[in-house]
């Protein structure tokens, strides 16, 4: 029977082999991958280029050996049509050339394969006294396919962060305004309720509506109705405090969630905030609020809500721009709601 020879491993190849399997850093990874190169190779420097779309061109991912005042000499060489690291990741090709001192620089295209398509995502470049063997040549290319799964990998992990980063803003945003949804608002407001009975502290609740937004529409359309919502969201959002929670909570509600004693003060500056928006042409806006406070007008998320909305029909009943205050505030601050 027919015995293989048995191989020899590369110990240095098998360090990279480890390296890409066990780290979850890909910066320390490509570091530990582009020192195995230099001593692979016998060079002295080594850096790898990836391509950036954005920039529409070749960016330094990591070196070693270079003077860090070297490195932004190099990135703007790698950015002729005929370098040496530039052909290599275009052409997808070893290429060697000549570098000042009678030394070589040589570039190993790092491409990455799926489906059946390989797709250059940038070039491994080594510096040293001589061109490489066709065996160093060999063992370098099988490092920047490392290098390749490497990038690749973390391309993958961001690309997966920002769809649940996407996901997470959907679930939890209104996509028109980009403030926080129904949904949202109400867990915030469970919290919150908890808190301030354990704290025995305040929290206030307002419901504000646009006023007339069904008039504003007829007359300026529905797009500029929607800008309408979308001015009311970001006036209402910069309003509020850090502390304080806004959402939409429905075609042309919003609501506020502030913890603490100065809900009032807050909503009034709201209030006050939309009606003074620059729209285009003599267009304006202005919205109605009602305003609830724990615990004086409701220990629930349902009493405090049925509480502001009765103060917002109280408001709607005075004018547009009115803000009115519940029943049970109304008795602690010893009068009706106040517009």
């Amino acid at each position: 029977m027919y015995d293989r020879p048995a191989l020899t491993p590369d110990p240095l190849l098998l360090a990279a082999i480890r390296a890409v399997a066990r780290s979850g850093d890909p910066d320390r990874t490509l570091d530990e991958l582009l020192e195995i190169c230099l001593r692979v190779a016998g060079a002295d420097r080594a850096a790898a280029f990836l391509w950036v779309a954005d920039e529409g061109g070749l960016a330094l991912a990591g070196s070693r050996g270079y003077p860090p005042d070297d490195l932004p000499a190099l990135e703007a060489a790698v950015g002729a049509a005929d370098h040496a690291v530039q052909l290599a990741a275009q052409e997808r090709i070893q290429t060697t050339s000549g570098v000042s001192g009678g030394r070589v620089l040589s570039a190993w295209p790092i491409v990455v394969g799926r489906d059946g398509i390989e797709e250059p995502i940038g070039a491994l470049a080594l510096e040293r006294d001589s061109a490489p063997t066709p065996d160093v040549s060999e063992r370098v290319a099988a490092l920047a396919d490392l290098v390749a799964v490497v990038v690749d990998r973390a391309r993958m992990a961001t690309d997966a962060a920002e769809r649940i980063d996407w996901a997470e803003r959907v679930a939890n945003s209104d996509l028109l305004t980009g403030l926080a949804n129904a949904h949202t608002l109400s867990r915030v407001l469970e919290l919150e309720i908890i808190r301030a009975a354990r704290q025995r502290s305040e929290l206030s609740l307002a419901i504000f509506d646009v006023d007339d937004l069904t008039g504003y529409n007829d007359a300026n359309g529905r797009a500029a109705g929607d800008d309408a919502l979308r001015e009311v969201a970001a006036a209402i959002a910069q309003s509020v405090r850090l502390v304080d929670t806004v959402a939409r909570w429905a075609g042309d509600e919003f609501m506020l969630v502030a913890p603490g004693a100065t809900g009032t003060t807050v909503v009034k500056r709201i209030v006050d905030s939309v009606a003074s928006l620059p729209l285009p042409g003599d267009r304006r806006v202005t919205v109605s609020a009602g305003l609830a406070h724990f615990p004086a007008d409701g220990t629930s998320s349902d009493e405090l809500v049925f509480a502001a909305k009765a103060a917002l029909r109280a408001a709607e009943s005075i004018g547009p721009g009115s803000l009115a205050e519940a029943a049970g505030a109304a008795s602690t601050n010893g009068g009706p709601g106040t517009a």
